[in-house]
């Protein structure tokens, strides 16, 4: 059996290979063995909002701050997938908790 790590480079293969659908599967398949899997999160809030699933893209973003909530990044990527998904409000607000969270790690 692949180790998480190994299925998750799987599933960067696949994305590489332009199989958008083969990788989120993939990972979805990591998240069945370890559910607190950050890159795995954040790699399906890209994915998923690449293929226009929005609302699950946005539940990575989210599952992702809750597993690193002092990594400012984790907000960044959050906001990101925000206005990528058209939620500008959102966005602005996953933004000034990024900077709340670079602040308080100064």
């Amino acid at each position: 059996m692949p180790t998480t790590h190994e299925m998750y480079d799987q599933a960067v293969e696949l994305k590489n290979q332009g199989d958008l659908e083969g990788a989120v599967s993939k990972l979805k398949e990591v998240l069945e063995v370890d559910p607190q899997h950050g890159d795995s999160h954040s790699a399906l809030a890209v994915y998923l909002q690449r293929i226009g699933r929005f609302d699950e893209a946005i539940e990575h973003a989210k599952k992702v701050c809750e597993i690193a909530p002092n990594d400012s990044f984790s907000y960044t990527q959050l906001s990101v997938i925000y206005v990528k998904c058209g939620k500008i409000q959102e966005a602005e607000d996953a933004k000034a908790k990024e900077a709340e969270v670079r602040a308080m790690n100064s």
